[in-house]
């Protein structure tokens, strides 16, 4: 099981590796669901080119992933495809399922 620790640094990482040249015209906010004993809840804004990760909540996110801890973190490590972890149920997607494809091209 993922710790609690081992997902923060994996949202941390994303935040790192956010990439403002593939973001021009994305007004979005991520939501992510993290189940699992290591979960909890983080949002990403993109908004003018620039990324602000937050813990909790959003208000009005664009798009929800949900997955488990242990799959999210191995998805974001590239040890999970997302693609397969979509169509097995591993992750699931509410809202905008065209921008949760650009997750990978926008954080990874």
């Amino acid at each position: 099981m993922a710790e609690t620790a081992t997902v923060v640094a994996v949202f941390k990482d994303m935040e790192g590796k956010f990439k403002a040249d593939k973001a021009a015209g994305i007004d979005a906010t991520f939501q992510f669901d993290i189940t699992g004993d290591g979960g909890g809840q983080w949002n990403a804004k993109i908004e003018n080119g620039e990324a602000t990760f937050s813990e909790g909540a959003a208000e009005a996110p664009t798009v929800t992933i949900t997955a488990l801890d242990e799959d999210w973190v191995n998805i974001v490590n590239g040890q999970l495809n997302p693609q397969m972890a979509f169509m097995t149920g591993k992750i699931k997607v509410k809202g905008d399922i065209g921008l949760a494809t650009k997750l990978g091209t926008l954080f990874l």
